[in-house]
């Protein structure tokens, strides 16, 4: 679908063609033409599907459509993370950006007068973290009585993190009648449950669940624990790249690996949430703009990090389960691009790795480097070429360091890890 067909204002029009945008992705297309005619949109999908701007176009059509009556705040954005709230709110304003219509940010560890002044004047546009949003209720700051377009972003993320029960004080702040939008990656029953409570007369969207993009490619790298560090610095060495995420499990873990990669030379920056927001943001802008290389993070960097130009998702540490590795290695292959996630393993992985290769669907390569193997650190990976599983289309472990594996589903083939440059990595 091409995104002139959907009959948006003209400013809007106008915003979408400057951002560059002709076809509609398939999140958008399922969910922007039941918002715009005002049902309640559940959608499972994936970040780096488009879901941000299916659901903040049909926001801004609704307040350029409907009269306002007076200076409220008029639709409600809820996200679990500061990063994502800063993703979102920059994606209003680009598609707002011919509109008079007003947009702010409200989230901990920044000052609170800003927020105060954007909630008492009736932005229209809020996009708000969970504990700031009710800090500021009850100061008497937030007014929600007028919220016609509720949106709670990345839910399970919120449940994760123990929001569950603000986001329902919210949700009671708002009046019953007004539209509601609810998307995430997955749903556990306490998230089924609350969709069924918050919406109404509701379209459900399914697309992409737990499954990464076709255009990543997948290695893990075998190594002791007490080498990680070692290899990570050899493979930033021999492997050609535009930006490299970097995930750790700790935030410990996360400034030890950026110091240790700084005196490399390389310029790094490290993000996790005992950074202060002002150090969060350098960081990212430093990462966006590329005068950074090299991102160190920890799973907050995991959804809403939208960077266009990261070529490699790099577990330093294997991810807590399958679902989390899959939202990791989202931070690449996006927009159709062509990705890397390489993960460095050790003996006791070997449970995660299979929890992995059964998400995926299929084994993962294993690149050994000399002197840093570890053992055996999956079953599959072991197995002779043919009775892998996949039709034979990769090969075995023992030649996978000198070979030239297959991409999944017959994408491009990866010759080792000395690459190209990727200045031209939109999908063959």
């Amino acid at each position: 679908m091409k995104f002139d067909s959907l009959e948006l204002d003209d400013r809007l029009q106008r915003a979408v063609t400057a951002a560059g945008y002709t076809e509609t992705t398939p999140v958008q297309e399922a969910a922007i033409p039941p918002a715009l005619e005002g049902r309640d949109v559940i959608g499972a999908a994936q970040t780096g599907t488009g879901k941000t701007a299916a659901f903040v176009l049909p926001i801004l059509q609704k307040l350029l459509t409907t009269p306002a009556k007076g200076k409220k705040t008029r639709a409600l954005i809820v996200t679990p993370t500061r990063e994502l709230a800063e993703q979102v709110h920059a994606d209003v304003k680009k598609l707002g950006r011919y509109t008079k219509l007003r947009s702010a940010t409200v989230y901990g560890g920044v000052g609170m007068a800003p927020q105060e002044r954007a909630l008492r004047n009736g932005t229209e546009i809020i996009v708000a973290c969970p504990g700031r949003l009710l800090d500021h209720g009850k100061r008497g700051n937030a007014d929600l009585s007028n919220v016609e377009v509720l949106v709670l972003d990345e839910a399970d993320r919120m449940l994760d993190m123990g929001f569950l029960p603000d986001v329902r004080r919210i949700v009671k702040q708002t009046p019953e009648k007004r539209q509601t939008m609810l998307f995430s990656a997955t749903f556990a029953s306490e998230l089924k449950k609350l969709a069924s409570e918050i919406s109404h007369e509701t379209t459900h969207v399914e697309m992409g669940l737990a499954a990464p993009a076709q255009t990543i490619a997948h290695r893990i790298c075998p190594v002791s624990q007490d080498r990680k560090t070692a290899l990570l610095l050899q493979l930033l060495e021999e492997t050609e790249t535009n930006s490299v995420l970097i995930f750790t499990r700790t935030k410990h873990r996360a400034d030890r690996v950026a110091k240790q990669i700084g005196r490399s030379g390389l310029r790094t920056a490290v993000l996790h949430s005992n950074r202060s927001q002002n150090q969060r943001q350098r960081a990212l802008d430093g990462f966006r703009s590329g005068k950074v290389q090299l991102l160190v993070a920890t799973d907050i960097a995991a959804r809403g990090l939208d960077v266009e130009t990261i070529s490699h998702v790099i577990n330093y540490d294997i991810p807590n389960s399958a679902d989390d590795y899959i939202h990791r290695i989202g931070r690449t292959g996006r927009a159709q691009r062509s990705g890397d996630a390489l993960t460095l393993v050790t003996a006791d992985d070997r449970a995660a790795v299979r929890d992995i290769e059964r998400a995926l669907g299929q084994p993962i390569d294993v690149h050994k480097i000399d002197g840093f193997d570890a053992g055996k650190v999956t079953a599959a990976a072991a197995k002779p070429a043919g009775k892998r599983g996949n039709g034979g289309g990769r090969r075995s472990s023992q030649s996978q360091s000198q070979s030239q594996p297959a991409r999944t589903s017959g994408k491009r083939r990866w010759p080792g890890l000395k690459r190209s440059s990727r200045k031209s990595s939109a999908r063959r």
